[in-house]
């Protein structure tokens, strides 16, 4: 057995319902994983949620329910989420999970036996709303606070610390040692400006029990739970052990828990993970704290952390006060889960933060998915189907050298995770075989009978290119690229990149009943 390709988005906090920014991680994670399969890898795809911690507390509390409870039925939504936006994820990891608790509470006791933790006083400044103790270099020039961390208290109390400080010039090292580990690059920078410019200070990992009851005990002090990022971290880690990875067994000497012993039984070798991707507001999370837990408990690091941006609405942050919002179960209700994947992708590339207007979407659904994709799909089979009653002519090879190139560089694109790219390299090859049709006008030849062999030229290369471009399309626009192999009556799934080459439609293959694909709308409602 071989390692697969190991993929995660950052876990979810279970505080709320979701909205366009989990959605759009999710999507584009979903691309990669599908991308890479398509390429001829084996990918492991882990989402799942954070559900421990003060907020998840409050927010069952004001439901008048026991956070179990709260959690147990919100994440149910949660998960109906992640199947409206037709993710091929492995796994769904919940932190109340007995899996999860098992694995944490075994590193926890690890790095205590280790000497990796120490306990202290505290006084100082605490943010409810961001989990975190403030210090005065949190505070703004009038001596405030900024509004995103809340209410913010003054505490005295004990804790238990993380020694992160010790490893600050290790990791330095680490990341200008690997370039590919943060990216984008604006990023890495951003890490390594921070801990260049200041002493990384030690970890907080525990909350008195008295204040904080829902959370993971710590196994050699029970007075106390674990901080929620340190146990959410840790999900990564304890999913690969449900599923039985030899590497994580080994260094950390733990079993899984009975309850995954089917699962554990395959012994899936995931460990390092190949790519977390998570928001550019918790890099630092992913790109210090989890490094050294890493280094600690002896694993090795993932290869990378790769942050996306941030979506606006029409020029300004999303708010559910001010109602400027997009709903991503809305936008799928009307305009279908591809329109919706195809949008949040081909008008971001990972890393920038993006803009979402109403009109855009429309005029990209318009432009490129209804007249561009559709139209050639559609213009195609129906000229088939009315010129040869849908049977493939003899193979002709006239757009075989734009074909290639293309998916050559479309593979080059989805194996350094540029979606974007992409999905521009695929659209720039559906107008030229628009304008193809436009310049060859069989509609017109078709009335010469000795321009016959040449009518059959054109429509084979048509055929062929709507065969081609429903692989391409795939990772993003599963659902689309899956329509076009049925309408071509090719049996099978389109997820073969690796092995994409022209000529796969063969002289007398008959294609189906073509229908749109994207149906044209007026206006969005």
């Amino acid at each position: 057995m071989s390692k697969k390709f190991y993929v995660t988005t950052a876990i979810d906090y279970l505080n709320g319902e979701p909205h366009l920014g989990h959605a759009y991680e999710k999507i584009i994670t979903d691309g990669i994983a599908r991308a890479h399969k398509s390429l001829g890898e084996e990918v492991f795809y882990l989402t799942g949620l954070d559900e421990h911690g003060l907020k998840v507390q409050q927010a069952a509390q004001a439901k008048g329910m026991e956070p179990k409870e709260y959690c147990d039925e919100l994440s149910q939504s949660w998960k109906a989420f992640a199947g409206a936006l037709q993710l091929i994820n492995n796994d769904f990891i919940r932190t109340t999970e007995p899996r999860h608790y098992a694995v944490v509470s075994a590193i926890l006791q690890k790095l205590w036996d280790q000497g990796d933790f120490y306990k202290s006083s505290y006084k100082g400044y605490y943010s409810t709303r961001a989990e975190t103790f403030l210090t005065e270099d949190d505070r703004q020039p009038d001596g405030s606070f900024d509004a995103i961390y809340g209410d913010v208290v003054e505490l005295e109390e004990d804790n238990y610390y993380f020694t992160l400080s010790k490893h600050q010039q290790w990791l330095i090292d680490h990341i200008e040692a690997n370039p590919d580990f943060i990216q984008p690059v604006t990023r890495r920078n951003e890490i390594l400006g921070f801990l260049k410019n200041q002493e990384l200070k030690d970890l907080c990992i525990s909350r008195p029990a008295n204040r904080l009851q829902w959370g993971i005990p710590l196994p050699f002090d029970p007075d106390y739970v674990t901080y929620v990022w340190f146990d959410a971290l840790i999900n990564y880690v304890s999913a690969t052990l449900s599923h039985g990875d030899p590497l994580v067994q080994k260094i950390l000497k733990v079993q899984p828990p009975e309850e995954d012993a089917e699962t554990a039984a395959k012994g899936l070798e995931l460990w390092p993970a190949d790519i977390h991707v998570i928001g550019k507001d918790i890099v630092r999370f992913h790109s210090v704290y989890w490094p050294i837990m890493l280094k600690a408990m002896g694993l090795p690091l993932p290869k990378q952390v790769l942050a996306h941006g941030w979506w606006q609405k029409d020029g300004d942050k999303m708010s559910k006060t001010t109602g400027n919002i997009v709903d991503p179960v809305a936008v799928i209700e009307e305009w279908g889960v591809d329109a919706f994947r195809f949008y949040v992708t081909r008008e971001l590339s990972i890393g920038p933060d993006g803009n979402w207007t109403d009109e855009g979407f429309q005029a990209r659904y318009d432009a490129e998915l209804a007249n561009g994709l559709g139209n050639l799909v559609n213009r195609s089979l129906s000229m088939l189907k009315r010129y040869r009653k849908s049977e493939t002519p003899a193979v002709s090879n006239e757009l075989e050298s734009l074909a290639t190139e293309t998916i050559t560089q479309v593979k080059a694109a989805y194996q350094d995770n540029q979606l974007q790219k992409a999905l521009q390299l695929t659209w720039a090859f559906i107008t030229k075989i628009n304008q193809y049709i436009d310049e060859t006008a069989p509609f017109k030849i078709a009335k010469d009978p000795e321009q016959a062999g040449r009518l059959d030229e054109i429509l084979y290369n048509l055929v062929e290119s709507c065969r081609i471009l429903a692989v391409l399309i795939w990772p993003i626009i599963p659902g689309t690229a899956q329509k076009i192999f049925d309408q071509l009556q090719i049996e099978g799934t389109p997820a073969t990149l690796a092995e994409l080459k022209w000529g796969g439609i063969s002289a007398g293959h008959v294609t189906g009943k073509p229908s749109p694909l994207f149906p044209r709308k007026e206006t969005a409602k």
